[in-house]
């Protein structure tokens, strides 16, 4: 993170502002890498949650609890949405809180290759949906053996609490898929040996504690994994999880699970090793100038002090967030940046807060599908 504003040229942070580069003040502001997002299903956003309450045993058993309720009319309805909408929408609410880059973990679809796409999106990696339950991806093994060795692969794991969640690390490593690119989702049933065995093996683990509090009623211990290096964060859709990304960190650090900058890492510097995202997660030059401002009234702070931000850091609080150079959201006072780098806006609010974003967001069709997103409506003279 920084306390200055960084020298950007295109799409990439520089060592030095360009010829005619816009000067902005950043005083009293702390900038922060793109947030990269390690696991969500973009698609389901806007589909009504599974009514609270209810704590499973393991994920094959919400699942199946999940098809009733996908029988009610108003999940129907969202289903009814066209589902290049619904994957804008969720790319939409995480370009809201500073999510730049986000894990997609379901089948592609075609608008995820559209050049105004709201987000980026981790590419050319493997991946299956778990081990058991209903097929909705490529089949575990063969998934696996196509997937190069230097590519992440990726799979929901031991999401539970019971045997059944238990026992799903012996099985995926007796199939042979338990490698340096196997990256678990969830596995909140590994244990302390199960954590070993995947630090062992350079593998990783995406966290969603949200999402697992809502339905199994507890998640793992972060804190070996996070040590070892071998930690991300993902929000999950919500379906399950929390809001965003940023509610997500504001939730862990409310129950003081990991410390602050540990936290930072896990959505920036430590996600981007582990899902081989070389030129992000980073604010050094050549880097992807994905970034987000913040407001910081301690302007001498160490960059501990800084991360100590994410304690209370939610989405309308954001002075700004910038993909590829170019602001996509933004409090009104930046409305010369917007005009300097030829980006059309809309005036909106954000959770009650003003903002200004780029026209391209303001479809009405995909705002409607986002609470507390609004567009500004024009007083009469």
């Amino acid at each position: 993170m920084s306390r200055h504003a960084p020298a950007v040229d295109g799409t990439r942070f520089a060592s030095r502002p360009p010829r005619g580069a816009v000067e902005i003040d950043l005083r009293d502001h702390v900038v922060l890498p793109g947030l990269i997002n390690a696991h969500e299903h973009l698609q389901v956003n806007c589909v009504p949650p599974l009514p609270g309450g209810a704590v499973f045993p393991n994920s094959y058993a919400w699942i199946d609890a999940f098809q009733a309720h996908f029988e009610a009319p108003e999940v129907q309805a969202s289903l009814a949405i066209p589902k290049a909408l619904r994957m804008r929408h969720g790319a939409l609410k995480n370009l809201l809180a500073g999510t730049t880059c986000v894990v997609h973990h379901d089948p592609w679809h075609d608008v995820l290759d559209t050049e105004d796409f709201p987000v980026a999106l981790l590419r050319g990696h493997g991946w299956s949906y778990a081990l058991g339950g209903p097929s909705f991806g490529p089949p575990v093994r063969e998934s696996y053996l196509a997937t190069p060795p230097e590519t992440p692969w990726i799979i929901h794991l031991a999401e539970g609490s019971d045997a059944t969640a238990r026992d799903e690390l012996d099985a995926l490593d007796a199939m042979g898929c338990l490698g340096a690119n196997s990256i678990l989702v969830h596995g909140v049933g590994l244990g302390a040996e199960g954590m070993q065995r995947v630090v062992a093996r350079g593998a990783a683990v995406v966290w969603c504690p949200a999402s697992n509090r809502n339905l199994l009623g507890t998640t793992l211990d972060p804190r070996p994994l996070a040590a070892a290096g071998r930690l991300t964060l993902g929000s999950d859709s919500r379906l399950s999880g929390a809001r965003d990304l940023l509610d997500e960190l504001c939730g862990v650090r409310e129950r003081d699970e990991l410390s602050a900058s540990v936290l930072l890492g896990l959505v920036t510097s430590d996600a981007a090793r582990i899902f081989h995202l070389k030129d992000r997660g980073t604010l050094n030059p050549g880097s992807l100038a994905d970034f987000v401002i913040c407001r910081s009234a301690l302007a001498r702070d160490t960059a501990h002090d800084h991360a100590s931000l994410l304690d209370t850091l939610h989405r309308a609080d954001l002075r700004a967030v910038i993909r590829n150079g170019r602001p996509c959201i933004a409090d009104p006072d930046f409305a010369a940046w917007f005009d300097a780098a030829g980006v059309d806006t809309v005036a909106v609010t954000l959770d009650g807060r003003p903002k200004l974003v780029a026209a391209s967001l303001a479809d009405p069709a995909l705002m409607a599908l986002e609470p507390g997103f609004e567009r500004v409506s024009r007083k009469a003279h």
